[in-house]
Formats: C-alpha cells, sequence, structure tokens
C-alpha cells in the first residue's frame, strides 16, 4: 500500500499494534475489548488504571513522531487535538496507518465518537452496541437535568491559576457543555474556548460553584482558589464551593460521559429536583 493509500483507508481490522493517542480513544478501545491490540498510549490515558502499563508515548499535544515511529505500529489512532502539527505531518508522511477520531464539545459527539473508534479497528458491530447504550444513558441523564425545577446554578469551570491569571472554560469547551447537560448554567459563557477572565468578569459572572480538575496540573484547593480577590466576592468564594472531577472523565466525552452528567448534577443540587 501507498503512503496515500494508507491514509484514505480508514479501517484496519488486522491491526495489531496500535499506538493509541488521546485518553477518551484509549477508554473506547478498551471499552471494545481490544486492549491486547494496544502496544503504547499517550499520557492522557489514564482509564481504565490498566493503560498505564502500555509503553507511553508523551503527552498527545506534544508528541514525538519517533518515539511512536518506534514502537514499529501498524495503526496509529490520534483524538482529533493531537499535536503539534508538525509531528503529525511526520506520521502521516511516514506511510503508518493514521486515523483521526473526531472530538467535538457536545453530546452527539460521544456515540459518534465510539463508532468512529470502532470502525477504525474492524469492530464496528460491538461500538454500535455500546454506542447506542451509551447515547440512551446519556440522554436520559440530559432529560432528568433538563425537568429539574431547582434554581439553576452558575458554574466557573477554572482550568489553571497561573500566576494569578484564571484561565476558565468558556462556550465550545467539554465543560460548558456538561455543566449543561447536568442542568447547570456556565458563568463564562461570553467566553469562547479556554480564555483568561478577568477579575472584574469572574465577580461579575457571580457563580455558585467553582469546578476543576482532581487530576494534575490543574488540580486545585479550596485556598488556592478563594484567596484570590476575583473570588472572594461571589457565591462561590462565600460559600467556598470547589467541585473537583476527575479530568479525563469531565473533558472526555466517552463511555462514562452519562456517569459524569449524573455526577456533576449531585455535586450540584444533591437530592433536590
Amino acid at each position: 500500500m501507498t503512503a496515500a493509500g494508507a491514509q484514505e483507508k480508514k479501517s484496519f481490522p488486522e491491526a495489531k499494534r496500535i499506538v493509541s493517542v488521546g485518553g477518551t480513544v484509549t477508554e473506547i478501545l478498551y471499552a471494545l475489548n481490544a486492549q491486547e491490540r494496544i502496544i503504547a498510549v499517550d499520557a492522557t490515558s489514564i482509564h481504565p488504571p490498566q493503560a498505564r502499563e502500555k509503553a507511553d508515548v508523551g503527552y498527545m499535544r506534544a508528541l514525538s513522531p519517533e518515539g511512536i515511529i518506534g514502537q514499529n505500529p501498524d495503526l496509529i489512532l490520534l483524538q482529533e487535538g493531537s499535536g503539534p502539527p508538525d509531528a503529525i505531518s511526520v506520521l502521516r508522511a511516514s506511510g503508518l496507518p493514521v486515523v483521526t477520531i473526531a472530538s467535538k464539545p457536545n453530546a452527539q459527539s460521544v456515540s459518534q465518537k465510539i463508532r468512529d473508534v470502532g470502525a477504525a479497528v474492524g469492530l464496528d458491530t460491538q461500538a454500535s452496541a455500546i454506542a447506542d447504550r451509551v447515547g440512551s444513558q446519556l440522554y436520559a441523564a440530559i432529560a432528568e437535568n433538563a425537568n429539574r425545577t431547582a434554581a439553576k446554578k452558575r458554574v466557573l469551570f477554572v482550568l489553571s491559576l497561573a500566576n494569578g491569571r484564571v484561565m476558565v472554560g468558556g462556550k465550545d469547551t467539554e465543560p460548558a457543555e456538561l455543566i449543561r447537560m447536568a442542568g447547570g448554567i456556565n458563568a463564562a459563557e461570553q467566553v469562547s474556548g479556554y480564555k483568561p477572565m478577568t477579575d472584574e468578569a469572574i465577580i461579575a459572572a457571580k457563580p455558585d460553584f467553582v469546578l476543576v480538575m482532581e487530576t494534575g496540573n490543574h488540580r486545585f484547593t479550596p485556598e488556592q482558589v478563594f484567596e484570590l480577590p476575583a473570588f472572594k466576592s461571589t457565591p462561590a468564594g462565600e460559600a467556598r464551593a470547589l467541585l473537583g472531577m476527575d479530568g479525563l472523565l469531565l473533558t472526555g466525552f466517552g463511555p462514562r460521559t452519562p456517569d459524569a452528567v449524573r455526577l456533576l448534577a449531585a455535586k450540584l443540587y444533591g437530592g433536590s429536583q
């Protein structure tokens, strides 16, 4: 097969040496019971825990093409957003089969992502069954929260606090969509993507809760967040209402997303309806 042909083909049922880049892609491969076909994963592939026993090719946004090619893979699965672009260009020019799995921050993408991974490894039937089940569970969870009569909580997702500069998740991000699906209001709707938010804007946003990741460099304590002047006079600051969630569960949009929706809703509303 030519290099061009390797790129054009989208299904590789014969692949036995898969490099999986992207925590959700890896999670889906495990859900498909295809873990024995994985030889290496990236640093975001933390679920299930057994995935960490595979060889590590680095962080998905800072990949070394030589490290991946050195694994002698017969398929490279890349979650959309993997990079840097030069590294991806080298991988595609290598002649090795490369498939990029689309990843959009919306509910519809969850089932499609499962189907796309299944198609890439020749497990369409199994993937379709999982996608249907997960999709049904997800929309049931969304419906439960849409019918909630309790006042909607305003939630601000904070990605980082480098040098007191607050980076938040605005619209068109996974945290914003998860907040919506859990029946909340994203307090950073005026921001698009992951952007810094001024102290004045945070105060005006009046978040009831601050949502953060529980893992890695994005993990923060209530002291780190609520001692910042921007948060002190907000409802979240006054109540010291900090919510933490596993980073992959929060942003992954994969098989566990229905669980993520219900977990966040429970954190926001408890047993209230």
